[in-house]
C-alpha cells in the first residue's frame, strides 16, 4: 500500500493533488461530480481586498497544446468570501484549504491576509505576487525582489498560518525572487504561475483577447514549470508547490522529483473535470512502478 500523505511546512495533506487557484473556483461544480474529500487539498479562486469583475470579454483563448487566460482576478472580495464562500468550501471539503490572495498594494495584501488567518479550516495562504503594484507604475510584484520580500514581510506580519508565496516565471532569473522570499520569511514557494503570452485573430487582425496578453497554461508550459522548479529547489530550502502543465499521475511524480512537495493541477481541470480524481486514483499505479513507497519520498529524487 503505498503512502500518498505529503507535508507542507507542518500542513499535513492526505495526497500532494491540489487543483490550482482560477481553474475550481470554490468547489461547488466540482463536487456535484465527485467527492472532494480524496483531495488533498485546493486552492480556492484568487481574492482581493474589493470585488473585481474581471477583465473584458472575450478573456479566455485556445492555443497548442494550452490556454491563455486574462480572467483578471474576477471575484466578490475578501469579505463576501469570508462569510459566504469559505464556510460553503468547510461543508464540501473537510482538510486544509489554500487560499489563494492577490492584491496591489502592501496594504491590501497584510488585510487580506490578517483576516484569512482568522479561517479555522485555510490551512496555508499562498500569496499571489503576479499582481501590479499600482504604487510603483503598475510592475509586477512578482519581477522584482525587493518588492516580492515587501509583499512576504508584510504577510509574515500579520498571520501565523504558512505562507507560500506564487512566483510568476515572467523574470529572468525565478531564484533571485525566490532567494528574496526565503529571506523575508516565507514558509514555502509555489510556482509557477501562467507565462505571459498573445494570439491574433487572422480574420480581424486583432488579438483574441480583449486584454491583448493573458497568461499561458497547460501542457506547453510543463517542462519550463519543471526547470523552474529544479532551480528553486536547488536554490533555497524550503517546500515547494510545483505547477504548470501538470496532466497526469506521471506528471506528478516527475514535478516531485524535480523538487515539489506538492502539485498544483490547473488547466486539466477545465478540459476534463474529473481530471484530478484521475490523478490522485492513478498515483498509486505509477508510485508502484517507481518503487516508491511513500510519495514523499520522490521530492527532490532528481537531484540525488
Amino acid at each position: 500500500m503505498v503512502d500518498l500523505s505529503v507535508s507542507l511546512a507542518g500542513v499535513a495533506l492526505k495526497n500532494p493533488v491540489i487543483p490550482a487557484s482560477g481553474t475550481f473556483g470554490y468547489g461547488r461544480e466540482y463536487a456535484e461530480l465527485y467527492d472532494l474529500n480524496l483531495l488533498g487539498s485546493f486552492s480556492f479562486k484568487g481574492t482581493t481586498g474589493e470585488a473585481r469583475l474581471g477583465n473584458p470579454q472575450p478573456r479566455i483563448a485556445e492555443t497548442a497544446s494550452g490556454m491563455l487566460n486574462a480572467v483578471g482576478l474576477q471575484n466578490p472580495g475578501i469579505d463576501a468570501v469570508i462569510a459566504q464562500e469559505i464556510p460553503n468550501m468547510a461543508r464540501l471539503f473537510q482538510g486544509p484549504l489554500v487560499a489563494n490572495v492577490g492584491g496591489f498594494s502592501l496594504a491590501e495584501y497584510a488585510d487580506n491576509c490578517a483576516k484569512l488567518d482568522a479561517c479555522e479550516n485555510v490551512g496555508i495562504l499562498e500569496v499571489n505576487i503576479s499582481c501590479p503594484n499600482v504604487h510603483a507604475g503598475g510592475k509586477n510584484f512578482g519581477c522584482d525582489p525587493h518588492a516580492a520580500a515587501e509583499v512576504t514581510r508584510a504577510v509574515k506580519a500579520v498571520t501565523k498560518k504558512p505562507v507560500f508565496m506564487k512566483l510568476t516565471p515572467n523574470v529572468t532569473d525565478i531564484t533571485e525572487i525566490a532567494r528574496a522570499c526565503a529571506d523575508a520569511g516565507a514558509d514555502g514557494i509555489c510556482l509557477i504561475n501562467t507565462l505571459l503570452g498573445m494570439r491574433i485573430d487572422l480574420k480581424s487582425r486583432r488579438p483574441l483577447l480583449a486584454n491583448r496578453t493573458g497568461g499561458l497554461s497547460g501542457p506547453a508550459v510543463f517542462p519550463v514549470a519543471v526547470r523552474m522548479v529544479w532551480d528553486v529547489y536547488e536554490a533555497v530550502k524550503l517546500p515547494i508547490i510545483g505547477c504548470g502543465g501538470v496532466s497526469s499521475a506521471e506528471d506528478v511524480c516527475e514535478m516531485m522529483m524535480a523538487g515539489a512537495s506538492a502539485v498544483e493541477i490547473g488547466a486539466a481541470n477545465l478540459r476534463d473535470p474529473y481530471a484530478c480524481k484521475t490523478i490522485v486514483e492513478q498515483l498509486p499505479r505509477v508510485c508502484e512502478h517507481l518503487g516508491a513507497a511513500r510519495i514523499a519520498e520522490l521530492t527532490g529524487a532528481a537531484h540525488r
